[in-house]
């Protein structure tokens, strides 16, 4: 990195980019745009994977934060035991790989559906496949990191016996043994938006670790809607349309908060920032972040879990547990985890017994009277304004209007309406989320 212009803030953070020698130049070249807080970067690059330990060693207490190329360096570095600063990497799934897959489709040679592939996990790979309509039957993976010489020959044996047409693979030594053994070979590289997303995350993880009193921040947040509904009962351009809505809103949130979100699967995403922004937007812990807006935008009910740690792997793992304790309860309260497991807002105390029991909410009265007038079915319950009038005993105008109150609860999804060659208004279906009333009581 070039000497800090005069007059300008003289960056305090040092970030250690650890990979092979093209990706770590990709990365110092892309160091130069924004990043949360100042910072200068580090070069650390090897020619085999497993001389990332080595680099983090030398790299020791001369940088806050490290900063793999991708999860492979980072899988050694950590399983030999020498991360004692923060540390991340730059993703290789989604576009990433479906990068790869589209120069294996542009080579003639090559057949995407009959490929090797290593590192990746078996989620991310047919993921990606389903991405663009393309079967996993022929795909050999191989999960688990290892030794170039290793992943070498598990690429070059299914070549050779005609199984695969192309290697796909994540780790750049692998890639040169299997050039030279004349195997046709694709390289998974990292997309630009992966690389300078790492860096801001990996910024702010040294700024905690610099700040003791700036804790790092995970945020889990799962959508209910999207767990729970089955892809074959809900159109996929529904889905679709709903976790790009979703994630919009997100990212317009998390801009607020200085922070960065990355997507985790099908219905949950994770957000990094710091115990200071994240404490101005929930009052000090006492409301989860982002679930007002989302109900408001998007009439959809998301759950939240909050986690603090020394590390990003503790934070994740206070968050997983905070989100399964809010999941549980079915409160709010209690949804945050300090570093050390503890919650920030105890829950609510059972009330006295000289209390009087509180009513049920209209939304969940409505939405129990329509799921006990449907029975017990296996797919979802969806509904129209007719049909909801006919079994609540109301007009259509009133039922349309008790729906969106569902809606506005979060006790229901609007489903696309759904056109029919018949003139007139498309009817406007709904998706009731039933498993908000809990365990079913006997109607008996």
């Amino acid at each position: 990195m070039t000497a800090a212009r005069t007059g300008s803030v003289t960056p305090d953070l040092t970030i250690g980019v650890v990979g092979p020698h093209d990706l770590v130049e990709r990365v110092m070249l892309m160091g130069h745009g924004p990043t949360p807080v100042p910072s200068r970067l580090v070069a650390a690059a090897y020619r085999d994977e497993q001389e990332a330990a080595d680099k983090v060693v030398r790299l020791g207490s001369g940088v806050d934060v490290c900063l793999f190329a991708s999860p492979v360096p980072y899988d050694f570095a950590r399983k030999a035991g020498v991360l004692t600063m923060p540390a991340t990497y730059v993703p290789l799934n989604g576009a990433a790989l479906q990068g790869a897959l589209l120069r294996a489709s542009l080579d003639e040679r090559f057949d995407p559906s009959r490929v090797s592939i290593d590192v990746l996990g078996r989620a991310e790979v047919e993921e990606a496949y389903a991405e663009i309509s393309l079967g996993t039957e022929q795909v050999h993976l191989r999960e688990e990191a290892a030794g170039p010489g290793t992943l070498a020959a598990f690429h070059e044996r299914l070549w050779r016996r005609g199984a695969t047409t192309v290697a796909m693979t994540c780790v750049h030594a692998t890639a040169e043994r299997m050039e030279m053994a004349g195997v046709p070979t694709i390289r998974v590289r990292p997309t630009g938006a992966a690389i300078r997303s790492s860096l801001q995350t990996a910024a702010l993880l040294g700024a905690h670790h610099r700040l003791e009193e700036s804790q790092l921040v995970v945020v889990l947040v799962d959508v209910p809607t999207l767990r729970e509904t089955p892809r074959r009962v809900t159109p996929r351009y529904w889905r679709d349309e709903l976790k790009l809505a979703l994630h919009r809103v997100l990212l317009q949130e998390a801009h607020r908060m200085n922070a960065s979100v990355w997507p985790l699967d099908d219905h949950s995403y994770l957000v990094i920032a710091t115990r200071g922004s994240v404490t101005a937007s929930t009052e000090g812990f006492r409301t989860p972040p982002f679930v007002e807006r989302v109900r408001e935008e998007l009439g959809l009910a998301i759950e939240v879990g909050i986690g603090m740690g020394r590390t990003a792997h503790e934070a994740e793992n206070h968050a997983r547990a905070a989100l399964a304790r809010s999941q549980s309860s079915q409160r709010a309260q209690g949804f945050a985890l300090d570093r050390d497991g503890r919650a920030l807002v105890p829950a609510p105390r059972t009330p006295p017994r000289n209390s009087q029991p509180q009513a049920k909410p209209k939304g969940l009265e409505i939405l129990a009277r329509l799921a006990d007038k449907l029975g017990d079915q296996e797919q979802p319950l969806i509904v129209d304004a007719e049909n909801a009038g006919k079994m609540l005993g109301v007009t259509p105008r009133t039922a349309r209007r008790l729906l969106r109150t569902l809606v506005e609860e979060g006790l229901a999804w609007p489903l696309p309406p759904n056109r029919t060659p018949q003139p007139g208004r498309p009817r406007q279906l709904y998706r009731l989320i039933v498993e908000k009333l809990g365990p079913k009581a006997n109607t008996s």
